[in-house]
């Protein structure tokens, strides 16, 4: 058995900083648009990385295929946080980061589409009740309603499953932890801008400038303090990634995100959850503790069934 906990302390640094990210961005959620809300949050973040990285080791992607992994990694964050920030914006801080956070449980069908794996039956059952659980959320005294923000936040979980995918394969690289996320939240960046200037005139766009600038809105040291989060939280996570052999070992750890946004949502908000969106929430954490645990407990008793 290892005893080198470092990927443990890491993970756990990662997943602490996603929670805070996940407080300020609902916070954040009241004052600024999502669509610049998002495109700050790489921006930000990219701006502190490329200064770090030119205090250490500057890096440029040195072929064409880790640019397209990057480019398909920054298309996947980018649409990440705009589908989480919209359902932050509707549905409490829990309920939001449950829904993203059903991304491993589509990790398994994105390799199917793009690798032709083969799904486990284990992977199915959990889909499914990760859809009872949706559909738990979704009623309320006048019957089932599929909320918008449910399906937005479900599909958060996707493109979240695709961003893990393609870190994966990404961090086993040569560049540094500051050089790969430093281009990805520049591309990410990039991405949307045109949606922002779609989105925002002139006037919007003067707004919001003098709002993030007054510092007495507070706007401004909650961006810097989500570039941090957001930098930590990606950072951690790579050196988490290449310390172990497979990232399923990292897995379980993923879940404590859940235990820190709970402590969140009873500290500073008041939003009480109904008894059918506790029963929704409820199942899809079964589901992603069943897909986390479940192959470990499989392999277990067939060792055992095989020693027989």
């Amino acid at each position: 058995m290892t005893s080198d906990f470092r990927p443990l302390f890491f993970m756990l640094a990662s997943t602490f900083s996603l929670s805070v990210n996940g407080l300020v961005s609902k916070l954040l959620s009241d004052q600024i648009s999502i669509e610049l809300l998002s495109l700050l949050r790489f921006a930000f973040p990219a701006l502190l990385l490329m200064w770090l990285m030119s205090l250490t080791q500057w890096a440029v992607p040195d072929n064409r295929k880790l640019w397209q992994s990057l480019a398909v990694r920054a298309f996947c964050v980018a649409a990440a946080q705009l589908c989480f920030l919209f359902s932050l914006s509707h549905l409490s801080l829990v309920e939001t980061v449950v829904l993203f956070s059903t991304g491993p449980l589509f990790i398994p069908v994105l390799e199917k589409l793009l690798f032709k794996t083969q799904i486990q039956s284990l992977t199915v059952a959990n889909l499914i009740i990760t859809f009872l659980g949706v559909m738990l959320m979704a009623g309320s005294g006048d019957g089932l309603t599929m909320r918008p923000e449910l399906l937005v936040g479900v599909a958060a979980g996707v493109f979240n499953a695709g961003s893990q995918v393609s870190l994966y394969r990404v961090s086993k690289g040569t560049m540094s932890a500051f050089g790969l996320n430093a281009w990805c939240f520049t591309l990410a960046s990039l991405m949307l801008v045109p949606l922002v200037l779609f989105t925002h005139n002139h006037a919007m766009l003067t707004d919001s400038w003098q709002q993030i600038t007054d510092l007495q809105s507070m706007v401004l040291p909650a961006l810097l303090l989500l570039a941090i989060c957001i930098v930590n939280t990606q950072v951690f996570r790579v050196k988490a990634y290449r310390l172990v052999e497979s990232g399923s070992e990292l897995a379980p750890l993923i879940l404590t995100n859940l235990m820190f946004a709970f402590i969140w949502q009873i500290t500073f908000f008041e939003q009480s959850l109904v008894w059918n969106k506790v029963l929704g929430v409820s199942l899809i954490v079964l589901a992603m503790l069943m897909n986390t645990f479940g192959p470990v407990w499989i392999r277990q008793r067939h060792a055992r069934l095989s020693r027989s």
